[in-house]
């Protein structure tokens, strides 16, 4: 019998997730059982699956029932974050990528845009890719003329990377030639994340770098997190969609930072 290749595996398991954690999310709450005849799942791959999502924070169980977890934590979630804007994400990284070159050292952080940059990265090796996210080094670890630098520290299962000070300080002892990042939420000229340790990791990645890129879909000039990491003027480029509107655009522009539009076409 063949082996299922353990990355096909994965896909389909961290898909599977992501359908389960919707559908609690859209009913607040719903009876385990349940969720085994709506996905076709046994009993124990549906606790495996919860437990899953449990760990990052999404979901709790309690005695046969599974219910969202608060608001703030749903939206910290990488699985929550990878089914959000999906159009406009992939074309902002598409456009990001076009601002790597070949030979370049580049910071990539956690962020599910940054992820979508994946697809477009072998067209610009040889490269040296530095990264806090695991899911990240798993998606670049086979391209070839790629060197793969993963940052260690305290491994946080919500975002499936690593921060905190141990994270920092290797950062430090770096020097990149770009970092490409992305944050919760930009406010009064502002850019801010909901966890201070995230905030403090793309923060060194940000000081570690000669040129710094905000990749900031529409969204997230709509919304609100607690921890600043600087102000926009610390970044040389924001690429946002062509959902923002007009009037953050200028605003950006008038304080002097360069601003690229992805058109998605919706």
């Amino acid at each position: 019998m063949d082996m299922i290749p353990s990355d096909s595996r994965q896909a389909r398991l961290q898909a599977r997730c992501q359908l389960i954690a919707q559908a609690v999310m859209a009913e607040g709450s719903l009876r385990i059982e349940d969720l085994t005849d709506r996905f076709g799942i046994s009993l124990m791959t549906a606790h495996r699956d919860l437990d899953e999502l449990a760990a990052k924070g999404l979901l709790r169980k309690s005695r046969g029932i599974v219910s969202a977890a608060p608001t703030s934590l749903i939206e910290a979630s990488d699985l929550y974050r990878d089914t959000r804007q999906g159009p406009q994400k992939s074309a902002i990284a598409q456009l990001a990528a076009q601002q790597v070159e070949p030979g370049q050292a580049v910071f990539l952080d956690d962020s599910t845009t940054v992820l979508r940059m994946v697809p477009h990265l072998a067209a610009r090796v040889p490269l040296t890719v530095i990264t806090n996210s695991l899911t990240l080094m798993s998606a670049i670890k086979e391209i070839g003329d790629m060197t793969l630098l993963g940052l260690g520290g305290q491994f946080h299962h919500w975002c499936n990377a690593f921060m905190g000070p141990q994270t920092t300080a290797q950062i430090r002892r770096l020097r990149a030639d770009v970092a490409i990042l992305s944050m919760a939420a930009v406010t009064d000229d502002q850019v801010f994340h909901q966890s201070p340790e995230m905030a403090e990791t793309k923060r060194a990645m940000l000081d570690a770098a000669s040129r710094r890129i905000l990749l900031a879909d529409h969204t997230k000039f709509t919304r609100r997190a607690l921890h600043s990491m600087g102000g926009i003027e610390d970044f040389d480029l924001i690429i946002t969609d062509d959902r923002t509107p007009p009037d953050q655009i200028t605003a950006l522009r008038r304080r002097g930072v360069e601003v690229q539009i992805a058109v998605t076409g919706d």
